[in-house]
């Protein structure tokens, strides 16, 4: 096929988006308001939750929820040792010891066994990640975790489900992401569940810089040029009503979005089925996968050159790559600040050195999808 330049991931915007935000710039509200609210409500409903708390990203989604749950210093939490760098810091945001915990290489998700050892008299919490937007094996880590808090990490898995419960049913909240290389995007973005009404009203008086009571909800009552009472020690974590706008017009076309990912998925692991370096994901009995990516795994014992340069042959041929992730307690702030070594999370590890993440949006067009397909197969 001729050349074609193809990226890794690229959000699916249109015009409706664009509409959306006249809204907000012509009401001149343009903080957290009313389409704040409405985004919320949506986002519940589509995940089958009572309380969806809107904040400016996954990582002060997490931050807001441990620091709700009262996570501070001496209180370990358990994260796996494969995710964004974000899971772990917003623990030690909180003051809290991040405790790191192997994967299992067949789904790149949190290692029920490693768990079950990492858990001490000081765990306070547990963030399973759903990473790429397959569930982790939440049964069996509720479990071994008994009445530790769990707290999960669905930046990738808005939408996704695991013995039919969605994301965020499951745990006593979950943080998501609307960052433009998930399934949905607010541009920059992200938003707490839970069904504990409690752990909600804390989440929104924190979000709020530890207001009593809401801007909008102010502005709306009969005294509005009173300031309300601040009895926390709160953050600025609140989300755009612009944002919101864009993500109530988004939410409508998650499941539209995420039937095609599954579909081209499916493609995928037919077509590079025979090529015996290249392992594509496993997905567990149970799980419907939202696939925010690809990833795969390099066999380097079986494959004709090193994951990296099969990375930079691909992106020669106009194909952009990533790593899955990163290993987290590879990473030096980690090292260096908690002593850690490679072998500590091996499979993590090994997920960091040979784990290739290709194409895979909602932008994408059949020809885009062979073109891998053919350049995977040259090799």
């Amino acid at each position: 096929m001729d050349f074609r330049k193809i990226q890794i991931s690229e959000p699916s915007l249109c015009e409706e988006e664009w509409l959306a935000v006249k809204g907000p710039i012509e009401s001149g509200w343009l903080t957290q308001g009313p389409k704040v609210m409405a985004f919320e409500k949506a986002f519940a409903a589509e995940h089958n939750v009572k309380h969806a708390v809107a904040t400016t990203s996954c990582t002060t989604a997490l931050h807001l929820a441990l620091a709700a749950m009262g996570i501070g210093p001496g209180d370990e939490v358990i994260v796996p040792a494969f995710t964004w760098i974000a899971t772990a810091n917003a623990v030690v945001y909180c003051g809290g010891t991040p405790v790191f915990c192997d994967i299992d290489l067949n789904t790149y998700n949190m290692c029920v066994k490693d768990l079950a050892r990492k858990i001490t008299d000081k765990t306070k919490a547990i963030i399973p990640v759903h990473l790429f937007g397959l569930f982790a094996n939440m049964d069996a880590i509720k479990e071994v975790s008994g009445d530790i808090l769990i707290l999960e990490d669905a930046a990738c898995a808005a939408g996704s489900k695991y013995n039919g419960k969605f994301a965020g049913e499951i745990g006593d909240a979950a943080a998501f992401s609307f960052h433009p290389r998930k399934s949905i995007t607010t541009g920059e973005g992200g938003m707490v569940t839970t069904n504990d009404d409690a752990l909600a009203a804390k989440m929104i008086v924190l979000r709020n810089h530890g207001a009593s009571v809401s801007a909008e909800m102010r502005h709306q009552g009969a005294k509005p040029y009173l300031l309300p009472e601040f009895n926390h020690l709160g953050f600025n974590h609140r989300m755009s009503d612009v944002q919101a706008a864009i993500g109530l017009v988004q939410i409508n076309k998650l499941n539209t979005f995420i039937t095609e990912r599954q579909k081209w998925a499916n493609y995928y692991t037919k077509e590079l089925a025979d090529i015996s370096w290249l392992q594509t994901p496993v997905i567990p009995d149970g799980c419907y996968p939202a696939y925010q990516a690809f990833v795969c795994y390099v066999d380097e014992s079986k494959s004709p050159m090193p994951r990296n340069d099969i990375m930079e042959y691909l992106q020669e041929n106009g194909i952009y790559t990533r790593p899955g992730t990163h290993a987290v307690h590879l990473l030096g702030y980690y090292r260096d600040t908690y002593g850690l070594k490679p072998e500590d999370c091996p499979n993590a590890r090994d997920a960091d050195q040979f784990s290739m993440a290709i194409p895979l949006h909602n932008k994408m067009t059949v020809d885009d999808y062979a073109y891998v397909v053919e350049k995977l197969k040259n090799i």
